[in-house]
């Protein structure tokens, strides 16, 4: 979760599927700063869910504050984090068209309070406006 409250301040957080889905070995992205989630009070802030070891791979929280940085928008650099979460995706995860066989999404906020999010495959987000919550769709690189 990431939000902007009154005073323009940014926050996020976030969480992992806890130690009932855990499987024996395995280290997730949320704890990992920048992959899972990051916040910048100047920019923006940016968290994930999905597989967890594609994103440690590209630090996708904070790539996507980063294109944010740049002038992005929120969910233009959530589709950008995807682009190079394909690119760096092993051939063992890809299916015969090259597309991962996993999902993963990325929500974003910035500065100016604008929110986003877009995944691999159709996918859907709340949000809240700052007047009523709402489920959204989310932006998408490839048709289900």
């Amino acid at each position: 979760m990431s939000t902007i409250n009154e005073q323009g301040d940014i926050s996020s957080i976030t969480t992992t599927s806890g130690l009932a889905w855990k499987i024996p070995g395995r280290a997730g992205d949320s704890p990992i700063v920048g992959a899972g989630q990051y916040c910048d009070n100047s920019v923006g802030a940016a968290g994930s869910t999905g597989l967890g070891e594609a994103n440690i791979v590209v630090c996708g929280g904070f790539l996507t504050v980063e294109h944010m940085r740049q002038g992005m928008k929120p969910t233009d650099a959530a589709l950008a984090t995807l682009k190079r979460v394909v690119a760096m995706t092993p051939p063992r995860l890809l299916d015969s068209r090259g597309r991962p066989t996993y999902q993963i999404d990325f929500y974003a906020i910035n500065k100016a309070g604008e929110f986003g999010a877009a995944a691999l495959y159709p996918s859907t987000y709340a949000a809240h406006d700052g007047t009523e919550a709402k489920v959204l769709d989310t932006a998408y690189l490839f048709p289900r």
